[in-house]
């Protein structure tokens, strides 16, 4: 084992400084950007999945709805080209953090939770979205012993939620029956909750989805300036206008478009491997025949899956903020982190010494510090936005999209009157305390993982203020 990690370093001689999702000979077309002034009802600001889903789901509200969508790039190239693929029902980021912070609704939230899942599926098979969607489930593993207690405990939650034929704790042997790794203690199998895809195949299918739907299109077309005009709303781009009479933010890491949003985003940076494919023998020395996402229980933990073509990714661990945040593309790239990522994997996956890597990447995740989305309006009613998903977006967008689209039809739903959707995170402090205190919580989290998940007083102090930091 200790020779494989030592020599991890030289399988990343040849990876291609890229996503691989995004690095696909299918990846269609950009759309023209827009030159001159327009008018449509909704405006859409943003081509990830928070966009996509609010376009999608605007136009089967009401069809004859005009709606635009405008993405300062390509539709899908930033979080929603770049993660990891874990599409989750959770609404939370986890059983944990939603009783830490809603246990009076986090049944229901977790109702709505699946029944987001479900409906995902739903239009991935109902606009035929070729994104390798199956629905395998996520082990939580322990890699340390006394994270065994905590898997443990976060059954038995589970379990008073109603939950207990959706959850398995898996010892051991059950879990290296599934995927063998000789630093897995136990597992917590979420079979139902979580599905595997291709992250920038569904952002592709998606917006096909749009465009035969009758959502119009402007790529390269970035959103400067938003501003109210005669009873409307008007959004200035670098070649033009659009005049809206309401607006979706979907900009997520991005600076909002509403000021007075910015205080509650950190833009941190993760970073994610991918091996080339497994040979048949390499898949029999590691199992994994479920498919089953998986992620350690560490503060700094990793998150790793299969690909359709039986490759690996291997990202998370690092959590990497820039003094004064901000999202450019120098920053996507981060070589110490890939070193570390790789000797990490042939720690966890010795039997597979001689694989390499393929690809190596970094994208911004929009961080808050309830670990959780946070919704809100502008401009009398006539601006929404959905942000600070904290690297759960893949599925959490779309129910992000529905709230958003109900606080501009100004009615009460079920999703409105949740104390989440109310309720906004504590903002983060302004430079340079936001980058003392970020710094201050990673050494914590660091010395937590290596002290038995003792946390010290600057973390429970932390979790007093309802203070988070996580990607």
């Amino acid at each position: 084992m200790a020779r494989a990690a030592m020599n991890a370093p030289s399988a990343l001689a040849d990876a291609t400084p890229a996503p691989f999702w995004l690095d696909d000979p299918d990846r269609p077309a950009a759309l023209p950007a827009l030159t001159g002034d327009t008018h449509c009802d909704l405006l859409v600001v943003g081509g990830g999945y928070s966009g996509l889903w609010t376009a999608l789901l605007a136009k089967e509200r009401d069809p004859h709805r005009d709606v635009l969508l405008i993405e300062g790039a390509e539709t899908g190239w930033a979080a929603s080209g770049r993660n990891g693929g874990f599409c989750a029902a959770s609404l939370t980021h986890g059983l944990g953090n939603g009783l830490a912070r809603w246990p009076g609704e986090l049944a229901r939230l977790e109702e709505l939770g699946l029944r987001n899942l479900d409906a995902i599926e739903d239009t991935v098979t109902r606009h035929g979205i070729d994104c390798a969607f199956e629905r395998t489930g996520e082990i939580d593993i322990a890699t340390r012993p006394h994270q065994i207690a905590e898997l443990q405990e976060a059954a038995e939650d589970a379990a008073r939620l109603g939950h207990s034929d959706r959850y398995t704790f898996l010892d051991r042997d059950a879990l290296r029956a599934e995927v063998d790794s000789p630093t897995f203690h136990a597992g917590l199998w979420d079979r139902d909750g979580v599905a595997m895809l291709n992250p920038a195949r569904l952002a592709w299918g998606l917006k096909r989805a749009c465009r035969d739907l009758g959502v119009r299109f402007h790529e390269h077309t970035r959103a400067t300036a938003l501003a109210p005009y005669r009873g409307a709303m008007a959004v200035r781009t670098p070649y033009g206008r659009v005049f809206a009479r309401q607006v979706a933010l979907g900009t997520n890491a991005f600076p909002s478009l509403v000021r007075r949003v910015r205080p509650y985003i950190v833009p941190v940076y993760d970073h994610v491997l991918m091996t080339e494919p497994l040979t048949e023998e390499q898949r029999a020395a590691i199992g994994w025949r479920g498919r089953q996402g998986l992620s350690d229980s560490n503060n700094h933990f990793h998150y790793f899956r299969l690909t359709a073509d039986h490759r690996i990714l291997w990202g998370g661990y690092d959590i990497v903020y820039r003094y004064g945040g901000g999202v450019r593309a120098e920053y996507d790239h981060h070589p110490a982190t890939y070193a570390k990522l790789a000797r990490h994997f042939f720690q966890c996956f010795p039997q597979l010494e001689g694989l390499r890597f393929s690809h190596a990447w970094g994208g911004a995740i929009d961080t808050c510090s309830r670990f959780s989305a946070f919704f809100g309006t502008a401009h009398k009613g006539r601006v929404a936005y959905a942000a600070g998903y904290t690297g759960l977006g893949v599925g959490a967008t779309r129910f992000g999209a529905e709230v958003m689209l109900d606080l501009l039809s100004g009615e009460r739903t079920e999703r409105t009157e949740l104390e989440m959707v109310r309720s906004k995170p504590l903002p983060f402090p302004p430079e340079p305390l936001r980058w003392a205190g970020i710094g201050i919580t990673q050494w914590s989290m660091t010395r937590a993982d290596a002290r038995e998940g003792r946390r010290n007083l600057w973390l429970k102090a932390m979790d007093t203020a309802g203070l988070g930091f996580d990607s």
